[in-house]
């Protein structure tokens, strides 16, 4: 093998190394310094740090991209043995999908504190204390915000666990109001997390009395709920709907001209979707100022329309179809006894029938189902008879002049 001789200089200095590295043409080492030659590499110092500290800094922060996952799973695999009793048919991989990132956040939060502890600010740059204005203020209060609003974070999420264990329970008992109850109380825990989280940031972070900040706020509470006046009339409308029940989630009503299946009361809005499909938010206060109609509490649901026959239809078979949709109505096993169908007037161009009947259901489907029953029979009646349907129409005379 062929040999070459090489001298390696040291990077701290200028200096030839003190002795020489064989190497062969593949670049593989066989004798010399080479290992005190990278020590003394690792110890160049830039910017107040030595290439070692930087070095250890970027493998923390690597390794704790590369461990976070495994961390953050088996974090919340310990956590969900502690509430797995309760748990309901909430299954580990969804505990763990809701605090995934969250509690990844905080693990890497974890890892970078670690990190930043192997580096130091130049002396040079005279930088001032964490109590003072300053980069290192900026930096440690800023690095414990994020940390506290991951906590936040992983809060609302166990937040929305629970949102998970208490629908399952209330769908189980078929407990309309605790479906209603349910978003209202976890959105209200939420909300409780939120500004627990901003009080202890504020007192921790930024060293402010958060005594003192709540009596001022007590000062000037009129000036806030002047502010957000339509927002507090949203609240209590919410608290009005839950003492007042006029209605629950899952309820069917009519209310400001939208006609629909109410879907989630929440602190501001109660969420509708309407008949068409579509998803409409409604203020609380709109829901209990005006006239509601709760659809779901009837006991029937009334048809009411007009059948219309031509102006040739003779009086025998205007009675006979009167008589026959009548009894058609009354014999339908989903109909009561309190149809009326009766000639009612005569129109611009037809013979008017009035047919009113009400479906013993309060299902938006049966009804309809219903009612197509009864309208197909009502055009074999017509046509058994020899009738004929009317529609719009001018008959124009002319009479012969003399």
């Amino acid at each position: 093998m062929e040999l070459i001789h090489l001298k390696i200089h040291n990077f701290a200095g200028n200096r030839p190394g003190s002795g020489p590295v064989v190497v062969d043409r593949k670049g593989g080492f066989f004798k010399g310094n080479t290992m005190e030659n990278f020590q003394e590499m690792l110890d160049i110092v830039f910017a107040g740090n030595t290439l070692r500290q930087y070095g250890i800094f970027l493998l923390i922060i690597a390794g704790g991209l590369l461990v976070k996952r495994f961390l953050s799973r088996l974090s919340n695999s310990l956590l969900y043995q502690l509430v797995r009793k309760r748990a309901g048919q909430v299954s580990p991989e969804q505990f763990h999908q809701l605090l995934r990132k969250p509690v990844g956040f905080i693990l890497m939060m974890g890892f970078v504190f670690i990190a930043f502890t192997q580096l130091q600010f130049p002396g040079e740059w005279d930088m001032a204390p964490r109590d003072r204005f300053g980069i290192n203020m900026i930096l440690f209060r800023g690095y414990f915000v994020l940390l506290y609003a991951g906590f936040i974070w992983a809060g609302l999420r166990l937040a929305e666990f629970l949102r998970f264990i208490l629908l399952e329970r209330a769908e189980r008992t078929d407990n309309k109001f605790s479906l209603q109850v349910v978003p209202f109380f976890v959105d209200s825990i939420k909300l409780l997390v939120v500004i627990f989280g901003v009080l202890v940031i504020l007192g921790s972070v930024f060293g402010i009395n958060v005594g003192t900040l709540v009596a001022g706020l007590g000062i000037g509470g009129l000036a806030v709920a002047l502010a957000a006046k339509e927002s507090l009339e949203n609240l209590f409308g919410s608290i009005t709907i839950f003492l007042d029940k006029p209605f629950v989630v899952g309820d069917m009503v009519t209310v400001a001209g939208i006609t629909g299946v109410v879907e989630q009361v929440g602190f501001r809005s109660t969420r509708i979707r309407t008949l068409d499909k579509s998803y409409v938010t409604l203020p609380n206060r709109k829901m209990i100022e005006g006239e509601l109609d709760n659809l779901s509490l009837r006991t029937y649901r009334r048809a009411n329309f007009v059948v219309g026959l031509t102006y040739n239809t003779s009086i025998d078979q205007m009675k006979a179809i009167v008589r026959d949709i009548q009894d058609c109505i009354d014999q339908h096993p989903n109909t009561n006894q309190e149809g009326r169908v009766r000639f009612k007037d005569f129109g611009h161009s037809s013979l008017d029938i009035m047919v009113m009947f009400f479906v013993d259901t309060m299902d938006w489907t049966t009804y309809l189902d219903v009612k197509q029953e009864i309208n197909y029979r009502i055009v074999e009646i017509v046509h058994g008879h020899k009738a004929q349907f009317a529609f719009p129409s001018t008959s124009v005379y002319i009479e012969k002049g003399a």
